[in-house]
């Protein structure tokens, strides 16, 4: 089976074929960086660096272009409450964002571009429209004209009187049509301005996307994902812009993660629901907040709560003593290195194959985690009825989770190197407290160890530690 996606554009699975054999394009909107990023955006981060990861993990090269909006109402004002310039206020939230998605395992962007270092491809853009009669100005405003493009409406799969009649929209009867949407606006007092063919101004959200995206990726996308809120009117108006400027299909797929609840209602500020990625990591370990992102299939809704990234805390630490006891037996264990074991050897390239074949059916992680656990049950298994070890079984397990770990980033990274070793260096000490019959210190450090969730066990190979399911 190869790769098949559900395409909203077409509302069905479609096999995945690139527009360059080989290679893949993927453009995914990013945050505006007026602030920390809720936990609901932590969402995309997540499971688009996983389709992103899997995509290569498959064999094709892929350009990820995940963009920052840098000019925006929320910015503007944000940055003139705090008496900052909108820029200033982007550089501090930028590195928020940065600091925030290190932590839930999102990879860096092959480009992280940002609007207002992209204005001359944006006016660009504009002109090319008004030039084709797509839009037109207004006293240093330009308009899209929606009723110039009769494909309107084929993302949201609604007509223009559908979408007028349910979309909340400001009167302004310099408008066309009242679905007409900014792609440049007139500068205003206190507002950040460039210049352009219609005065001093600044680009209406949509037209960003477009020129960032085409710059980097060309006219036709492979991918475009984001939210299911941007489906309109964001991604709806990025495909009229784009398509009446080049007469080109704009996306060949596009992808909408459903939405996140906060026990089991739509986050809210008026709820006192709402919930940032900063605090959400300051209470909950990032590895497992992406774990839970992971554990159901990314159109459907998911409910953030306590219980349910307790859950996660408790299956990541099954997998951590695992791949824990995995790697101590490499070490420590009394090992063959024969081929004694081939039934349990095969059982990983077959196990993995079934990762890939959850995978390959519209990028379905909740059960690819379930073939992961699989191989944690065999590998425990195994460890627990075989005294002497096979090292040809060891290692292909090794390789099984690294492999499937590339793609879902959830075992223990870099950063719990360090924590390792402050319990190794303990365990050392402990070890040769025993030896000097000095008890007291012994148990100290068994205990203090056991306070921070990690339990030793004493065998005839040496210590071993895990952490407390």
């Amino acid at each position: 089976m190869s790769l098949v996606l559900y395409n909203d554009l077409t509302r069905r699975k479609e096999p995945f074929v690139p527009v360059k054999e080989g290679h893949v394009g993927f453009y995914s909107c990013g945050p505006t960086v007026y602030d920390y990023f809720h936990i609901g955006n932590a969402r995309p981060f997540i499971v688009f660096d996983v389709l992103r990861r899997y995509l290569e993990y498959i064999g094709y090269t892929v350009t990820f272009v995940q963009n920052f909006t840098d000019i925006e109402d929320k910015m503007i004002t944000r940055a003139n409450r705090e008496g900052i310039t909108v820029r200033q206020l982007a550089d501090r939230f930028i590195e928020e964002y940065y600091r925030d998605a290190d932590a839930l395992g999102v990879r860096r962007a092959s480009h992280n571009p940002l609007a207002t270092e992209h204005m001359d491809e944006i006016i660009h853009l504009v002109s090319a429209l008004i030039e084709k009669g797509h839009a037109y100005e207004v006293d240093g405003d330009v308009f899209f004209d929606v009723s110039s493009f009769p494909k309107y409406g084929s993302l949201s799969k609604q007509s223009i009187e559908e979408l007028q009649s349910g979309a909340r929209i400001e009167v302004n009867e310099r408008k066309h049509h009242p679905l007409d949407f900014a792609l440049w606006k007139s500068k205003k007092e206190g507002e950040p301005s460039w210049p352009s063919p219609w005065g001093e101004g600044r680009p209406g959200w949509h037209i960003e996307c477009s020129a960032m995206s085409m710059k980097y990726l060309g006219d036709t996308l492979d991918i475009h994902s984001g939210g299911t809120d941007l489906t309109f009117p964001h991604h709806e108006n990025e495909i009229a812009q784009a398509e009446a400027a080049t007469g080109k299909p704009f996306a060949k797929y596009w992808i909408h993660n459903g939405y996140l609840l906060i026990d089991k209602e739509k986050m809210s500020k008026s709820l006192g629901n709402f919930l940032t990625a900063r605090a959400a990591l300051e209470k909950y370990p990032g590895r497992s907040i992406r774990f839970f992102m992971l554990s159901a299939h990314y159109r459907s809704p998911i409910n953030f709560s306590e219980d349910s990234l307790l859950q996660a805390k408790s299956a990541m630490e099954r997998l951590d003593n695992c791949w824990s006891d995995l790697r101590y037996a490499m070490d420590n264990r009394k090992k063959t290195d024969g081929s004694g074991s081939p039934e349990i050897i095969s059982a990983f390239p077959a196990l993995e194959e079934k990762f890939r074949t959850a995978m390959d059916d519209d990028f379905n992680t909740a059960a690819a985690i379930g073939i992961l656990f699989d191989g944690v049950k065999t590998v425990n298994t195994y460890l627990k009825e075989n005294e002497t070890l096979d090292g040809k079984v060891l290692e292909a397990a090794v390789e099984f989770f690294r492999k499937l770990d590339s793609v879902m980033g959830i075992l223990p990274a870099a950063e719990a190197s360090e924590e390792s070793a402050e319990i190794e260096t303990l365990i050392a000490e402990r070890n040769e407290a025993r030896k000097k019959k000095d008890f007291r210190r012994s148990d100290e450090i068994r205990d203090k160890l056991a306070a921070g969730g990690i339990l030793l066990e004493d065998t005839p190979d040496g210590t071993k530690w895990k952490k407390k399911a």
